[in-house]
């Protein structure tokens, strides 16, 4: 199955619509700076030998949300998002979509922005999690 990939306006619009973001960057990531509204579950976490995948992603997104839950996946530039809507999709989630070009933009081989993310669009932004949407109240 094919992820569907939105802009960030796009995003915002299904998030007025009772869709949740969920920014799955890692948590210093996050707290540096995501979407208003956000959930914080990581795609990748820091094990022994670095970034590895997050074994409880899954386990983690369905008690918050529900296989049924309306859900944008966002991250940095569009990479692990991507990766992490597709696992959802495969794991029977059924309203996924990705933000593609994150919250930083997507960028070219060399390094420059080709589309802006979320924060260079100018949508609301927040160094706060709202409470229960951190990785630390999620995990649990």
């Amino acid at each position: 199955m094919t992820v569907q990939r939105i802009c960030p306006q796009d995003a915002l619009e299904l998030m007025d619509e009772g869709w949740a973001y969920l920014d799955v960057r890692t948590p210093a990531e996050f707290d540096a700076g995501h979407p208003k509204g956000a959930y914080n579950i990581p795609w990748k976490i820091a094990g022994p030998q670095g970034m590895e995948p997050n074994p409880r992603f899954v386990e983690v997104v369905d008690r918050t949300f529900g296989k049924d839950g309306k859900i944008i996946v966002g991250c940095e530039r569009g990479g692990r998002s991507r990766a992490a809507a597709e696992a959802l999709l495969a794991a029977g989630f059924s309203h996924v979509v990705d933000q593609l070009a994150g919250f930083g933009g997507a960028t070219d081989s060399f390094g420059r922005t080709v589309e802006p993310g979320w924060r260079d669009a100018g949508l609301p932004v927040t160094t706060e999690a709202l409470p229960g949407r951190s990785w630390a109240d999620l995990a649990g």
